[in-house]
């Protein structure tokens, strides 16, 4: 992309943006060369610069390091030294650390953004850098529980934080304010809120498998919390109206720090509603109780690490729980007063681009709609992967829930309804040929629409309907004389402790209202497929973990028994023997 301003129009100043690839660095280094009038040096962690040329933001940074506008440099924050000579001679330092730092290593975070936040200070009053300014985040003011509305700079930061991502970053933030005026460096912050675009690592990609794993169809709560989001040109706009603000602005800029937004605070939902959808995704629509998917969070969390699992992100997915569950809006006014920004992208565009920059993402309809969208899942199978698991599985929620719906109906018409069976099955015959008397009186046109006529064969049964079903009945009695068969000639002991189980199961089941027994098998038989087909993986591996447990403690019983008893149980199959 051509640049706006000639190289060699203006005196160019050197900047230096630490973390120069990141999602924000990258916007930042591409509007500080549009600008034309900086000579840009990319500070990251990375051996070597890697660009695509067919990315406009690297072909510019491509154009630009060929002309001499523009650099790379590899730095280890840690490395002091190596700081200093990646940013000596500049005359502004940005500071973004690096934002995929979702992990359970305390050690290797602090190392990177507190420790990295003091070396980068060092190194600038080491090298006489003039200015620093660091990109912190709205969340270091969010304790995570309490909502927010129109929160300005006043607001304390709380230093109670729910992860410890926001507590490194508040850190790193206060060390950069506090260095101020130190050797004659002038720093300030800014903190934008909810940052998104092209190249975002954190937010829609994590929108976009919700989406493909189809848990985005769910809202968090009430669904109407607000929420400020941020195009991420329009926080790099910001750091340069800040860069020129500790220049003419320095009493009310430096040292303090500062709210960003798109100043367009919109529902979360809404927003998230619009990203999804437009990658061909269901909008959300079920709404579930906020300490209900807390809790679920929770089990998945200890789930995860009782089996080992080692892909569950809990930190994001709690921190993503808080951010759709609260409302979280925010005053730039002294942003636009002090430091001179306003949104250079509205939201609409900014989404507009953003999707446009995901749409190698859509969602190809033609897939399976199974979580690995690859091969058909165990309880699909299970379900023989008909109707009755398209209805179980939700693959179309209005079928699915009108099928609740009337399943709930008949529970409450012949078990809460307080009438004997037989009378409630009267009432319901008697209103349906009422129903259906009166639907044939009907005119086939009313008000301009058409009242579709019900067909005899609506009520037929097929001849090959009634073979499949006697087969099956036949099937399933020739099993159960097998299996009788097998425990008369006591040829099977796990066969005889699994019917045994079995048995019991149904005697405490029938100890029990018939009532209470129907109602938990409804609401069972609508969630507990879906949420296994779901979890498949992670249901699986904590069965292994109770058989496991389960042989474990078959081998201490084999420890205990009497050597003569246990040696019958061994013939019979009853208990393995020890390994």
């Amino acid at each position: 992309m051509a640049i706006e301003v000639p190289f060699g129009e203006l005196n160019p100043r050197t900047c230096t943006v630490v973390g120069g690839r990141g999602f924000i660095g990258r916007s930042l280094v591409f509007n500080l060369l549009k600008l034309g009038n900086w000579i840009v040096r990319v500070v990251d962690s990375a051996q070597s610069l890697q660009l695509d040329l067919t990315d406009s933001l690297d072909s510019s940074l491509n154009d630009a390091i060929s002309s001499g506008r523009a650099s790379y440099h590899y730095i280890d924050v840690i490395d002091i030294s190596v700081i200093a000579k990646a940013i000596e001679g500049s005359s502004v330092v940005f500071y973004m650390e690096a934002t995929d730092l979702w992990t359970h290593d305390f050690y290797y975070c602090y190392r990177n953004v507190v420790q990295g936040a003091k070396n980068v200070i060092d190194a600038c009053r080491q090298c006489k850098v003039r200015k620093l300014i660091y990109n912190s985040s709205a969340d270091v003011i969010f304790d995570g529980s309490h909502d927010i509305c129109n929160g300005d700079e006043s607001l304390p930061c709380h230093w109670r934080f729910e992860d410890m991502l926001n507590d490194l970053k508040a850190h790193a933030e206060a060390l950069v304010l506090f260095a101020n005026n130190i050797d004659g460096l002038l720093t300030c912050a800014l903190r934008p809120s909810n940052v998104f675009g092209p190249g975002d690592t954190q937010l829609l990609p994590f929108l976009i498998s919700l989406a493909k794993s189809g848990c985005a169809k769910f809202i968090i709560g009430s669904g109407e919390n607000m929420s400020d989001f941020t195009y991420v040109e329009n926080v790099a706009h910001a750091h340069i109206c800040a860069a020129e603000a500790l220049d003419s602005q320095m009493v009310c800029v430096a040292g303090k720090a500062f709210f960003i937004t798109n100043l367009e605070p919109m529902k979360f939902w809404e927003f998230a509603s619009l990203i999804v959808e437009a990658l061909s995704y269901q909008r959300p629509l079920i709404k579930l109780p906020a300490q209900m998917v807390w809790y679920v969070l929770l089990f998945i969390k200890w789930m995860h690490e009782k089996l080992g699992f080692s892909k569950y992100n809990h930190s994001m997915s709690a921190y993503f729980f808080r951010l759709a569950s609260h409302t979280r809006t925010f005053n730039c006014i002294a942003a636009q007063k002090y430091i001179g920004y306003s949104p250079v992208v509205s939201l609409d565009d900014g989404i507009a681009l953003t999707i446009e920059a995901y749409s190698n993402l859509v969602k190809d309809t033609s897939f399976m709609r199974c979580p690995n969208f690859e091969e058909e899942s165990k309880v699909d199978k299970l379900l023989g992967g008909g109707k009755v698991a398209d209805i179980l599985l939700w693959r179309d929620e209005k079928k699915t829930f009108t099928y609740f719906l009337i399943f709930a109906v008949l529970f409450y018409w012949f078990l809460l309804s307080g009438r004997t069976f037989t009378s409630s099955a009267a009432r319901l015959l008697l209103l349906s040929v009422t129903v259906l008397y009166g639907y044939g009186f009907l005119p086939l046109k009313i008000s301009g629409f058409t009242i579709q006529r019900i067909s005899l064969s609506w009520f037929e049964i097929s001849e090959t309907m009634v073979k499949d079903s006697v087969t099956s009945i036949a099937s399933l009695w020739n099993r159960g004389v097998h299996n009788i068969r097998l425990l008369v000639q006591g040829k099977d002991s796990n066969r005889f402790l699994k019917v045994l189980f079995v048995l019991y199961s149904i005697k405490l089941i029938l100890l029990q209202s018939f009532t209470v027994v129907a109602g938990i098998t409804l609401v069972f038989a609508f969630t507990a497929f879906f949420v296994y087909e779901q979890y498949e993986a992670e249901v699986d591996g904590l069965m292994k973990l109770l058989l496991s447990g389960i042989e474990e403690s078959k081998r201490l019983l084999m420890r205990k028994l009497p050597a003569p008893v246990a040696s019958f149980l061994q013939n019979k199959g009853m208990l393995n023997k020890e390994d």
